[in-house]
C-alpha cells in the first residue's frame, strides 16, 4: 500500500470475504487487485478507481458509484442489482461481465464499446442512448431490457434471449442475430412466429 496525492493505492492485492456493505470507501486506488466474495451492497465507492481488477462472486447491489472509475474491470458471478453505471467516471469506464446478475441497472448514455456480457441476467436494464458497438451478449437474458436510440452496430445477439429491439429506433448496422432469435426484432408487429 502506498499514498499518492492523498489517495491510498493498493496494488496486486487480494481481498477475500470483506464486508463493505453500507460503508464509504474514500480516496482509494486499486490496481490489478482481486476481490473474492466481498459485499459492496449499498456501499459508497464515489471517486475511487479500480484498474485491471477482477471481482468474483461479489455483491454490488445498490452501490453508489458517483465518480468511481473502472478500467478493464472484470466481474464474474457478481450480483449487481439496480446499479446506476451512469454515475461512473466516463474516462475510466471499461468492463466485462461473466455470469453476473445486473437486473434493473442502468447504462443510459454510456459508452460500452466491445463490452462482454456473457451468461448474464440483464432483466429490465436500461441501455437507452448507450453506445454498444461490437458488444457481445452471449447467452444473456435481456427480458424487458430497454434499447432506445442505442448504437448496436456490430453487436452480437446470436445467443441472446428474450430481447425486444425496435430497428426503427436504434442504429443496428451489421448487428448479428441468429435465425432462431429474430422474433426479438419483430415483437412490435405482434406476429406469431413458429
Amino acid at each position: 500500500m502506498s499514498k499518492s496525492n492523498g489517495s491510498i493505492i493498493h496494488q496486486q492485492k487480494t481481498f477475500s470475504d470483506v464486508n463493505y456493505a453500507g460503508r464509504r470507501l474514500e480516496n482509494r486506488e486499486f490496481v490489478q487487485c482481486e476481490f473474492i466474495d466481498c459485499d459492496f451492497s449499498k456501499s459508497d465507492l464515489r471517486d475511487n478507481s479500480f484498474e485491471d481488477c477482477h471481482f468474483k462472486q461479489c455483491n454490488f447491489s445498490m452501490v453508489i458509484l458517483n465518480g468511481a472509475g473502472f478500467r478493464d474491470a472484470r466481474f464474474t458471478g457478481c450480483k449487481m442489482l439496480g446499479v446506476d453505471f451512469t454515475q461512473c467516471n466516463r474516462f475510466m469506464f471499461s468492463f466485462s461481465f461473466y455470469e453476473c446478475i445486473l437486473d434493473y441497472s442502468t447504462f443510459l448514455g454510456t459508452r460500452l464499446r466491445k463490452t462482454l456480457f456473457h451468461d448474464c441476467s440483464l432483466k429490465e436494464v436500461d441501455f437507452s442512448e448507450a453506445d454498444l458497438t461490437s458488444a457481445d451478449f452471449k447467452n444473456s437474458d435481456l427480458t424487458m431490457a430497454r434499447f432506445s436510440n442505442t448504437i448496436l452496430e456490430k453487436a452480437d445477439f446470436r445467443n441472446a434471449q428474450n430481447f425486444g429491439i425496435d430497428p426503427d429506433f436504434n442504429k443496428m448496422k451489421k448487428a448479428r442475430f441468429s435465425a432462431l432469435n429474430l422474433s426479438g426484432l419483430l415483437y412490435k408487429y405482434n406476429l406469431d412466429i413458429e
